[in-house]
């Protein structure tokens, strides 16, 4: 039976228990899409050690997990939309299972960084149909409740993925050194797969855009184009190629440009909303979300490396190293929403940005005074700071760049959002072979290590600063207060555009 979400059509069950289950599976999902990002982050320096991977293979580690995901996301929405979001997440979870394992068993660099890719992949076929399954499944008047929950899963998964990365490493379970923490998704997964099969229920989008792959491959050859040379050109001495293709990836955007405005003449489903640049505020807005991923990207891998390889610290005391950062990401994010925007709106987010910045310079100045004898108590400071700035930012952002979206462009604003976020992210871990790799000799030994790694920090946070200077700037073009006319424009980034059809 087939109906669709109308004044006249049944709409979901408040009654049926089984919407409890399936938000707790699609829950565990996203929680173990947020765990996986920061839980590798504090094994890479073990996988490097452990396998002898290049720096270059390190940085495509997390980087090619990021630009999967994000040249993914938007199309994983609409399969869903198209084929059936529990469909679609079943497939999504099954193959991030499966590209889990793949990544635990891998038996080279280069097998664990195309394992990796795959796992972005189904990370993206996953994760949108989270929110979308919630939207169809419960009623208005229970998604605040719902996504309240999805926020403290948010600030769950922040703080318990790094601990949960440096036990596990730490641990060496079974000999098996670094892999746990690939091979702890697989019964999670397997979990998932079963549990959701029966309790999730199937919906679609009457009106679904349509797919836009050759969007989706323009956009991938262009960051590749542009990443792949700026993590390997350091090893191979900035060969001529290097430039070229990056310069060819300006082209390949411009194309993209050129095909998407065509696209939406033709059939009104492109990859990219070209319309939505002219509203100032999301223009400013993407622009602030990439520079943000970028700065994010370079800061979280060169603050492992600098840890554990530059100080010689364990995996476990990084990871509890970043426990305050964490703390106060979670505890400001949930202050800037509740009770600072309302009444002081974008000065809150440009307030994070310069607070941020603040933490980056003491942190900066820290590594300097105390250098290979700096310890985790010193580093709270800069790290509270830091992490209070984060979370101003953070939470209040997608809000001030939707405010003035038309409500009919929400969905697509919404992924967009978060699809540039990830390909900043992906830019800024290639951009580490420039900020931090660049400025230390290859052929260090022994004693040397660690002050060239202390150093190497201290430059490339450098870097991370100037890039909260930007957002500041950035920041004046988002408006002033909000607006609320875009409902439910968070709430259900894949879903707001159309109402869901239920399936049953």
């Amino acid at each position: 039976m087939t109906f669709t979400d109308t004044p006249h059509a049944p709409q979901p069950v408040v009654g049926d228990r089984r919407r409890w289950f399936a938000l707790a599976i699609v829950m565990t999902a996203a929680f173990m899409d947020l765990v996986d990002v920061t839980i590798v982050n504090i094994a890479i320096p073990s996988i490097q050690h452990d396998e002898g991977a290049t720096f270059s293979q390190i940085q495509w580690i997390t980087a090619g997990y990021a630009l999967a995901f994000a040249a993914g996301l938007v199309t994983g929405g609409r399969l869903g939309d198209i084929h059936g979001r529990k469909r679609v997440f079943l497939f999504g979870i099954g193959g991030f299972t499966l590209a889990s394992a793949l990544c635990g068993l891998a038996v080279n660099p280069e097998m664990l960084v195309a394992s990796r890719i795959l796992q972005g992949a189904m990370a993206a076929l996953m994760v949108p149909q989270v929110l979308s399954i919630v939207h169809a499944t419960f009623p208005a008047h229970e998604r605040g409740k719902v996504f309240g929950l999805f926020g403290a899963i948010v600030g769950l998964g922040a703080v318990s993925g790094p601990l949960l990365g440096a036990l596990l490493t730490e641990w060496n379970l079974f000999g098996l050194e670094w892999r746990p923490i690939f091979l702890i998704n697989l019964p999670v997964g397997i979990a998932g797969l079963i549990l959701g099969s029966r309790f999730i229920t199937e919906s679609k989008a009457p009106r679904a855009l349509k797919l836009d792959l050759v969007g989706v491959a323009l956009v991938t050859l262009g960051l590749l184009m542009l990443i792949y040379p700026l993590t390997r050109g350091r090893e191979l001495g900035w060969p001529l190629w290097g430039y070229v293709s990056m310069a060819g990836a300006l082209v390949v955007f411009a194309a993209l440009v050129a095909y998407e405005r065509n696209k939406s003449a033709r059939d009104g489903s492109p990859l990219i909303e070209l319309s939505l640049f002219k509203v100032k505020s999301f223009a400013a807005g993407i622009a602030v979300q990439t520079v943000f991923g970028i700065g994010l990207g370079v800061f979280f891998l060169v603050w492992t490396l600098y840890m554990q390889i530059g100080l010689g610290w364990s995996p476990l005391r990084a990871g509890l190293t970043g426990v305050p950062f964490s703390v106060a990401v979670s505890v400001a994010a949930g202050m800037s929403v509740q009770l600072l925007v309302p009444s002081y709106g974008r000065k809150v987010l440009q307030a994070g940005a310069l607070v941020m910045g603040a933490g980056v310079l003491i942190y900066i100045w820290e590594a300097g005074r105390y250098g290979q004898s700096i310890t985790s108590w010193q580093m709270a400071l800069p790290l509270v700071v830091m992490g209070v700035g984060m979370g101003l930012i953070v939470a209040p952002l997608t809000d001030a760049v939707l405010s003035e979206v038309p409500r009919e462009h929400a969905g697509s604003a919404s992924g967009l959002i978060n699809t540039v976020q990830q390909m900043g992210n992906a830019l800024g871990l290639g951009l580490v072979s420039v900020v931090f790799f660049g400025v230390i000799d290859e052929r260090l030994e022994g004693a040397e290590v660690g002050p060239a790694f202390a150093d190497g920090f201290q430059y490339a946070l450098g870097w991370v600063a100037a890039v909260m200077g930007v957002i500041f700037l950035l920041m004046f073009a988002l408006p002033k207060r909000p607006a609320q006319h875009v409902e439910g424009a968070q709430d259900a980034p894949a879903a707001v555009e159309k109402e869901p059809e239920l399936v049953s």
